[in-house]
This record gives structure tokens, sequence and C-alpha cells, in this order.
């Protein structure tokens, strides 16, 4: 009796194990719901791959990640002198690797834990966080005069998801680095985000003399669908003629079929759809159809019965979903599961069973 992510075990290790043999030095990357597999699985199963550094989404995730991977901890939210930021316990400072984004920041982190790690983030195309060129130099020149640079540990590019190659916005990043003198008597560390693997070995051949780290999540985590299945329990079955009354709302059905009640609502962000990103006309018109659909109350849902995906009877409750199936599509009893199409980095599963 609930929404289940199912995972073939083999053939997701499999997929795992050869993202990290096709990225030396990965760094994988667990945040926000662990992809869908919850971030203590994924902890656990990156240290399983032998790698040394987890990069998490916020400071709030530390503690249920800490305790499952040995290694150091590097934080993709920006370091501020504010927040759950100043709050990381005294046994993980040595695993800590904070990033800094903001000139001032640099001398605060400083004062706030003498000694702290942290990697310099620059600034892309995506203009989320990120140094200048100019804030770069400033952040170097701070770092020679307190003698803080021994906690410098690299640079962080956050590059966008836009087709197309980033490397030559990479080495322009790298030249600036650089300029600024922080690649001066040390191998740097460049930590990076969303470059292909042919990228990231035309980098390394390029850059020879940096180390270069690729930050990965959902390639790594859902990059082989077909290892994962999604499911929902059919709680109920109830069979309706043509304005029989039903809901909270107490609409009515629109012509004799069924009404499937199945485990899967709000809470586990069904029916809270996410922007996609997409951006074509196609997607636009779905858009505007879905919005029309919703208006008379017909709007398809992501489970699938009898092979096709069934419309929302109702907008879905907190933990269950009323679907319509109309008169002539086969009917599941009490207790089978049904598909499921979802988005993992929105949806809460109430099981992840690996077989």
């Amino acid at each position: 009796m609930s929404l289940t992510l199912w995972v073939d075990g083999n053939r997701w290790r499999a997929h795992l194990r050869a993202v990290a043999e096709a990225q030396p030095r990965l760094v994988p990357v667990v945040k926000g719901n662990g992809y869908g597999f919850g971030l203590g699985r994924l902890a656990r199963k990156a240290a399983w791959l032998g790698c040394d550094t987890l990069a998490v989404g916020t400071y709030s995730e530390l503690p249920e990640v800490a305790s499952r991977f040995p290694g150091d901890l590097l934080v993709l939210t920006p370091w501020r002198p504010f927040g759950p930021a100043l709050e990381v316990p005294s046994q993980l400072h040595r695993r800590v690797v904070h990033t800094v984004s903001r000139l001032q920041d640099v001398r605060d982190l400083q004062e706030h834990q003498r000694g702290a790690r942290f990697v310099l983030e620059l600034v892309t195309s995506m203009l989320r966080h990120g140094l200048s060129a100019r804030e770069l130099r400033g952040a170097a020149a701070v770092l020679d005069s307190g003698s803080m640079r021994r906690g410098l540990a690299g640079v962080a590019l956050h590059l966008p998801l836009a087709s197309g190659s980033h490397l030559a916005e990479v080495h322009r990043l790298v030249d600036e680095v650089v300029a600024a003198g922080l690649a001066e008597g040390r191998r740097t560390t460049v930590w990076v985000s969303h470059l292909t693997d042919d990228e990231l070995a035309r980098l390394r051949t390029t850059h020879a003399d940096f180390d270069i780290r690729p930050r990965v999540g959902t390639q790594l985590w859902l990059g082989d669908r077909s290892a994962l299945e999604v499911t929902a329990t059919v709680l109920d079955v109830h069979p309706v003629e043509r304005g029989d009354l039903f809901g909270y709302r107490g609409r009515s059905a629109p012509k004799s079929g069924h009404i499937v009640v199945v485990s899967g609502g709000t809470a586990h962000g069904i029916g809270l759809e996410a922007p996609t990103g997409d951006s074509s006309i196609r997607a636009r018109a779905a858009t505007l159809a879905r919005g029309g659909l919703d208006a008379v109350g017909f709007v398809r849902s992501p489970f699938t019965i009898d092979g096709k995906q069934r419309l929302f009877a109702e907008p879905p409750h907190m933990q269950a979903s009323m679907l319509f199936l109309p008169s002539g599509a086969h009917v599941p009893a009490v207790g089978d599961e049904v598909g499921v199409r979802v988005r993992f980095t929105a949806t809460t599963f109430d099981r992840v069973v690996l077989t």
C-alpha cells in the first residue's frame, strides 16, 4: 500500500561503477531528497564506490550523510556568516569543505573557523553564485595577506545545462585563476559540474597541471532509467455511472466507468509538477492544454493503467489519488501495482526496494 521505487540492483550498481571509471576523481553529489533514493543510501553508495569526497547541497544535510560516508564533505551552497553555516559540529570541521562565493566572506569564514577548508566559486554564465575575475584577484590578495592560503581547496565552477560545449568558458575561467596567482607553486583543484566525459578528458589534456574533479549527481544516480521502476498500489475500486457523485468536491462522473484509488499523492510530490526547463513551442502548447483540462477537471495523471496514462478524477489527495477509468478498460484489483511516471528529484517514496 505504498508508492515504491524498485531498483534493479545489479544493473544500477554496474552503472555507478561505469560512471566512476569513466570520470576519474569523481565527486558524487547527494542533495535534496537524495534523487529519490534518500541521502543516507547514496552516501553509503559513494563510500562503496571508493570516493574520497562527497558533495551535499546544504549544511542541513551534513548530519544525515556524515555517519554514512567517511571522507570529506563539500557543501555546495555558499558559506554565509549566518544560519546553519555557523552550526557545523566541531567534530566535522576537519571534514567539511566550504564554498565561498563573495569576497567579504573569505576573511569572515577564517575569523569564524580558523583553518577552515574552502573552495572559491567563480561566477559562470549561469550567474547564480561566484566571484568575478576582479573579486578573485581580491580574494587572492586577502588569502596572501592573512596567510590563509593553506585552507584553499581549489576553485569551483557550476556550469549551465544548456546544449553545446562549455569548454571555452572553462578555459577562460582557469586562465583567470592563473592570472590571480592562485595556481603558483601548487597543483590547483578545479571542482566542475555538468561536463561530458569527452569534455573532461579534453580539459585534463589542456590543463594537465590542474586536478580536475567532476561533481556528478543526476548522471550518476539516475543515468540508467531502465534500472528504475516506480509503482503505486491500488487501494480501492468503485464502479460509477454517468452523473454519480464522488470525491471531496462532489464531482460527477462524466460517463460510466470506475474510480480507482491508488497510493501516491501530494505528500509524495504527485501532482506538484516542477518546471522541466523545456521552452519549445510544443512544450508550451502542452502546458496550455493541461491548464485547459484543469479548468474543467480533467488532468492527465502520471499513473498508467491498461497501457495508458489515466486522468485524475479530482486533484490528488495528500497520500492517495483518485483516477477515472472509463468503461472498456481493464480494471485492476485491489492490491495490484500500477506504473507511475515521476520526477525523481521531486518525489518522496514510501519504499525503495533493491531487487
